[in-house]
């Protein structure tokens, strides 16, 4: 596996893990917050015919984080995807993301659809529907920042383990909730907040009415679990033509970590069934 350092044209700097370079077809991999490029280290095993290009998002594992909160908005983010292809000279990918990650892969499979091939959802939503909504968001994301840096990553990482979303977690073994929590300790507190005031839920643009625009298969994934990001993953499939949803039994928000061997399976066939 090659690891990279791909520098943008105003010097920020992204972590590229770059795995089985050889394969005919490649796929975009984006972690969720507090994750990395090394989120998806699991899917090596499950997709030896593809090419994973994993992403450390700003703010996030080995990626620079830039002071500047409009630096983390979603149209920079956007265009660093298509910065990072065209260094690789990959002019289109299937595209694969986990809740912030989702979010950012469904708004690039809008703004790029030259660039995607198959798209893959897990646990995400296309934001907010409307402005009250978003304010609240807002509120609440600016708080959640200010806790950060008020009390520091650990107790940040402390409470964000404990929230209702990551409840299923808690059957997981032992040693893997260590890794888990190894991984969040390894984030930059200044990342983390920037990154939950620039591209959180509230501060995205809604990407609802964009959804019929989207023509490429798409595939979303959410655990039996986690009622709310099911739901969300129902709505969205009505929305695209050619989508489907797959639910992960026994398993929450992130199905990835829960369920990785079925996770890695459909994604797997999905994107090397034929269209």
């Amino acid at each position: 596996m090659a690891s990279l350092i791909i520098r943008m044209r105003d010097g920020v700097a992204y972590e590229v893990l770059d795995q089985n370079r050889s394969a005919s077809n490649a796929t975009l991999c984006l972690h969720g917050f507090t994750g990395s490029a090394a989120s998806w280290g699991f899917l090596h095993d499950d997709m030896e015919n593809t090419r994973l290009i994993q992403v450390s998002l700003l703010g996030h594992g080995g990626t620079d984080s830039p002071q500047s909160v409009r630096r983390y908005a979603m149209s920079q983010q956007l265009a660093d995807l298509a910065e990072i292809l065209d260094q690789l000279k990959l002019h289109k990918v299937n595209i694969l993301g986990y809740s912030m990650g989702g979010r950012i892969a469904l708004s690039f499979a809008a703004h790029y659809p030259e660039r995607v091939n198959k798209l893959l959802l897990e646990s995400t939503s296309p934001g907010l529907r409307n402005l009250k909504e978003r304010l609240a968001r807002l509120k609440h994301d600016h708080q959640l920042a200010q806790k950060i840096r008020r009390d520091g990553l650990l107790a940040f990482v402390d409470f964000w383990e404990n929230i209702p979303l990551f409840a299923s977690q808690k059957s997981l073994p032992a040693d893997q909730l260590t890794q888990l929590r190894k991984e969040r300790l390894k984030a930059n507190p200044l990342g983390l907040a920037r990154s939950i005031e620039g591209i959180g839920t509230g501060s995205q643009p809604s990407m609802w009415q964009a959804l019929k625009q989207i023509k490429q298969p798409a595939l979303f994934i959410c655990g039996a679990l986690d009622g709310k990001f099911c739901k969300i993953a129902e709505c969205m499939q009505q929305e695209l033509a050619f989508s489907q949803v797959a639910i992960a039994e026994h398993a929450g928000h992130t199905v990835h970590v829960e369920q990785p061997h079925f996770f890695g399976k459909i994604v797997s066939e999905f994107i090397l069934a034929h269209d």
